[in-house]
């Protein structure tokens, strides 16, 4: 990473006393420092308030726009050329790849999913990072999907959406939009009522409860302009090449089956957690943030759901010292019933 990334970086993580955490974390003298920031300044790429040791950076937003469409007759690819694309164009391949990909699969899904009669896309660029919004004022994601699915609680559609192959119009869509689109970009969120999902690289995915209610859905991306990751590589992750290259894998956090201040410790938990496994081979259990499980939730998880679906294999990850005795109690006992390793 270039100093210059270096900096940028830690202009957005945090506008105070940048430039000595620029000098601790690069490694170079503060008359150094300070100079990518005072030409950072004259680049117009950021902005700075206050004098001396109060002084503070923050990014300079470079370029925002915003737009309505009416869903009625509306193509993906129009918002697009129109909107996306010429903000995008002059960044590496990968990058305008990722970005052609998840915009338009998000705009499709407002257009065919949302009920609303338009889509509001924004798009705002920084010297570090683009962000994209795709907003409508429809029925609401969360909601939609607890009433397609019969579930109890929208937040069990979040759930849902994590794990992936999830559409309310299966004769139209495969369901593969907002997983892959959530895995290719920094951070990605969706809003909806009063929960909002977010999902990053190397973070655990959580659910927040906002004190305002989001009417209908927001969905919100930002990628970083320099990123590596490629588009392609995020597919291959998730899918069988032998068997051309179906979406046969999913990871779910399970972090999203816990209500607040609630443990994973029963049957029906763990029967919420296996909805709809059946559509994968491979399901890696994620307990990344889950200190403890119970006897009941595992049992249901690793030897009754293993001995009724052998065809699909079951993997914990990230799974702590309380979490993995308790699968291992679970997987002996199916053993000795028969039900073999996972």
């Amino acid at each position: 990473m270039t100093i210059r990334q270096q900096a940028l970086e830690l202009i957005a993580a945090d506008s105070h006393r940048v430039g000595s955490r620029l000098m601790q974390a690069a490694g170079v003298s503060r008359q150094v420092a300070n100079g990518y920031l005072q030409a950072f300044v004259r680049e117009g790429l950021i902005e700075a308030e206050g004098t001396t040791r109060a002084k503070t950076y923050r990014l300079k937003t470079l370029d925002f726009v915003e737009r309505s469409y009416p869903c009625a007759g509306l193509q993906e690819d129009l918002v697009w050329r129109e909107l996306v694309m010429p903000r995008v164009r002059g960044l590496p391949e990968n990058v305008r790849d990722i970005w052609h990909y998840g915009a338009t699969e998000m705009i499709n899904n407002a257009i065919a999913h949302s009920g609303a009669a338009k889509v509001t896309v924004a798009v705002r660029i920084n010297a570090l990072e683009n962000e994209v919004l795709v907003v409508d004022e429809g029925e609401g994601i969360f909601v939609k999907i607890q009433k397609a699915l019969g579930l109890h609680d929208p937040r069990e559609s979040i759930l849902e959406l994590a794990k992936g192959k999830l559409t309310t119009a299966p004769e139209h869509h495969t369901g593969q939009g907002i997983f892959f689109t959530s895995r290719a970009m920094d951070v990605f969120e969706i809003e909806s009522h009063r929960l909002r999902y977010i999902h990053a690289p190397h973070t655990e995915d959580a659910i927040v409860e906002q004190a305002a209610a989001t009417p209908g859905t927001r969905v919100r991306m930002r990628l970083a302009n320099h990123g590596t990751r490629v588009l392609r590589q995020v597919f291959d992750a998730f899918t069988d090449e032998t068997e051309d290259y179906a979406f046969d894998k999913t990871v779910v956090p399970l972090r999203l089956a816990q209500y607040e201040g609630e443990k994973l410790v029963s049957r029906s938990q763990a029967k919420r957690v296996v909805y709809r496994f059946e559509r994968f081979k491979r399901v890696e259990l994620d307990f990344s943030g889950i200190s403890d499980i119970g006897q009941a939730f595992a049992d249901e998880l690793f030897r009754v759901f293993v001995v009724a679906h052998p065809e699909i294999r079951i993997t914990p990850i990230n799974a702590g010292p309380a979490v993995a005795q308790m699968i291992r109690r679970a997987v002996a006992g199916g053993v000795a019933r028969g039900a073999g390793d996972l």
